[in-house]
């Protein structure tokens, strides 16, 4: 899809419109950081954190264990989402301490690579739903464009032709696709024997993960027969991919997929390519604030709390310079973005 057809800037002052709304958001002072409010957060999505897994341990071997693991699968992503903060230093300026919170949100209590997501998570800002660059949009276990369904074999194929309703059974199996990778990001090699994935702390990640296994595995066999060990992974392990796939799902699904043929400036390239996710403070805590996806990619250092404040800013100057805004109720959300894979499938269904 072209996308010089979808807005018309005004071209006279378009290298500097990102500079004039990023100083309404900075008058505003919503880049300044947000100690108290990431304390408080900190030790509530810590504290339920710890508190579910000290329930474990004292509920034994008992059947309840796998309601509770629906619930830890809740505090599992609360806890991922404070590691997404980390990553974009909306927490601290500086790298070290959000480092340290992001190793320990990631590595050991989710038990995914940091320095792995980081990598990807920079290559998707740089380039959102761009179908060459963005890796959240490559062809995998899904596919995104008309042309890469086309070139699909096999099961593959089978599955493209079916995306849109295998789109939530095939997330109960993404939180075992984030351990897999985080793992492959840390070991793998190409050719030439450099590492596949750039890390600053590749090998404490690797003992940190190994700690996050170990513990995981011996504290559900010291309460619990093997049989509810395994039973309390897999309906922990599921759900929390189900949720992560659930908060990340709307944000740039279904939305327009820019390709090297297209010009566009920083605004209109995070802009065009995000939909945010109407709701009420309640939807904010279950989305982790990506809800505000469009203002969190024009300012992904800008604190979780500061994003809903930042809307009203952003969207008046979108209308003031005719860039299209793309806002919808979270089921809505889903519906385009389902739309979208089962249109990409119809090459395969003709």
């Amino acid at each position: 899809m072209a996308l010089g057809a979808v807005a018309e800037p005004p071209v006279r002052r378009r290298g500097s419109d990102y500079a004039q709304l990023s100083r309404r958001i900075s008058q505003a002072g919503l880049l300044e950081r947000r100690p108290g409010w990431y304390v408080t957060r900190i030790v509530l999505t810590l504290g339920a954190f710890v508190a579910g897994w000290v329930a474990v341990f004292l509920l034994g071997d008992s059947w309840w264990q796998l309601p509770l693991a629906a619930l830890m699968a809740v505090a599992t992503t609360q806890v991922a989402f404070l590691g997404h903060d980390a990553g974009h230093r909306q927490m601290f300026r500086r790298r070290g301490p959000s480092e340290l919170v992001g190793l320990f949100a990631g590595n050991v209590a989710v038990g995914i690579s940091y320095g792995w997501w980081v990598d990807k998570h920079n290559r998707h800002h740089a380039n959102p739903n761009h179908e060459d660059e963005d890796p959240d949009v490559g062809a995998g276990a899904l596919v995104w464009t008309p042309e890469q369904a086309l070139e699909t074999r096999g099961i593959g194929r089978w599955m493209a032709k079916r995306q849109a309703y295998l789109f939530f059974p095939m997330l109960l199996l993404e939180g075992l696709n984030l351990h897999v990778a985080s793992i492959r990001a840390i070991i793998g090699r190409e050719p030439n024997g450099g590492y596949t994935v750039p890390m600053r702390h590749r090998a404490v990640e690797a003992a940190l993960l190994v700690v996050h296994t170990a513990a995981y595995v011996a504290l559900l066999l010291a309460v619990m027969s093997p049989v509810k060990a395994l039973l309390f992974a897999v309906v922990h392990q599921a759900l929390w991919g189900l949720y992560m796939g659930c908060a990340f799902a709307p944000n740039h699904k279904g939305m327009p997929m820019p390709t090297a043929e297209d010009e566009l400036d920083f605004l209109r390239k995070q802009v065009l390519t995000s939909r945010n996710v109407r709701g009420s403070r309640l939807v904010d805590t279950a989305l982790g604030g990506l809800n505000y996806q469009i203002e969190h990619h024009l300012f992904p250092n800008m604190p979780r709390a500061n994003l809903r404040r930042a809307q009203p800013i952003v969207r008046a100057y979108c209308v003031e310079q005719g860039i299209p805004y793309a806002e919808t109720g979270l089921v809505e959300s889903y519906r385009q973005a389902l739309g979208h894979l089962h249109e990409v499938g119809r090459p395969l269904r003709g």
